[in-house]
């Protein structure tokens, strides 16, 4: 009889086990409205960290995915703002993200320079771009007709369920069809294995971190979309730190940080857990520096176990 390895879905029995617990503690975590809050909550990290799953795959990492959403949801909501159709706004803003997205990966790969001071420098430019380009001040999308689709995407609902959940869902499902059914994805996984062996293969290398660095900039900036959707506004400062939270998602999903191991399924695994992790906290009415503390141990504690578990 085959023995099944347990460690394999240790995030997802932490998860039920954490659920468990903070049920029996308060009782209006099950509640639908709540669960359907944490699902809303958790969408805009599980979605940026749909693209960062990508390139740590690689052996990679992307820093910048905070800025890329700030400055994403400011085009768009500078666009509405101008009158543009939300038809237009919406593309616009997701191929911008591709784009630095697909610059980073060219400047990695072309450049050979190490990803983590290239997306730091995107992230510092991304920041100080968006500070110059919305002159530190909030832009509203504005509730005209032309607004409409775009306010549905953060706000809007479909038989019930709040849309950013069904863009979660819809992401997820083509992601894990990319990493599991095509030759990219196998590609993907690859690159991280070992990457001299792929590039013996025949593989080229340099076209795979392209790809997934424009993936996770694409991701990142549909956040974007959704967060500047929901607050009717781009903030400034809106993404700052998010790129912890997304790599903290994949880390608990059990993606390793040396690359060519990890799911995508782990990581919606490990975003619900930080989204349940916080809304538990909220409930508790633990402070915010508390709960600072909480989520760093629990990532730490997630990384001394995949590093036992190898």
């Amino acid at each position: 009889m085959k023995k099944i390895d347990i460690s394999k879905f240790q995030s997802l029995i932490g998860l039920i086990v954490f659920s468990v617990i903070v049920a029996f503690i308060n009782s209006r975590f099950m509640t639908t409205s709540n669960i359907l809050n944490i699902l809303r909550q958790t969408s805009i990290n599980a979605i940026i960290a749909t693209g960062m799953t990508f390139v740590i795959l690689t052996g990679g990492i992307d820093l910048s995915v905070g800025s890329i959403l700030g400055f994403s949801g400011a085009v768009a909501a500078m666009m509405l703002a101008s009158g543009v159709d939300s038809i237009i706004a919406i593309p616009v803003a997701l191929i911008v993200g591709l784009v630095v997205g697909a610059l980073n990966g060219v400047l990695i790969s072309k450049g050979k320079l190490q990803p983590f001071i290239v997306t730091l420098a995107t992230m510092t430019m991304l920041r100080g771009a968006t500070l110059v380009f919305t002159d530190g001040k909030p832009i509203g999308t504005g509730f005209e007709a032309n607004s409409k689709l775009f306010a549905w995407f953060g706000n809007g609902y479909v038989l019930g369920i709040p849309v950013p959940i069904i863009v979660i869902i819809v992401t997820f499902l083509v992601a894990l069809f990319v990493l599991t059914q095509t030759k990219i994805g196998r590609y993907v996984y690859a690159l991280g294995g070992n990457e001299e062996a792929t590039k013996l293969s025949g593989i080229s290398t340099d076209k795979v971190k392209i790809f997934v660095y424009a993936i996770s900039g694409m991701m990142a900036a549909l956040a974007g979309i959704i967060i500047t959707s929901r607050l009717s506004s781009a903030q400034p400062t809106a993404g700052s730190g998010y790129e912890l939270d997304a790599i903290a998602a994949v880390v608990l999903g059990g993606t390793s940080l040396a690359g060519g191991t990890g799911t995508i399924v782990g990581t919606m695994i490990g975003a619900l857990i930080i989204g349940v992790l916080n809304n538990a906290l909220n409930l508790m009415d633990v402070s915010s520096y508390f709960q600072m503390l909480a989520k760093g141990s629990v990532i730490l504690l997630a990384v001394l176990l995949d590093r036992k578990n190898k």
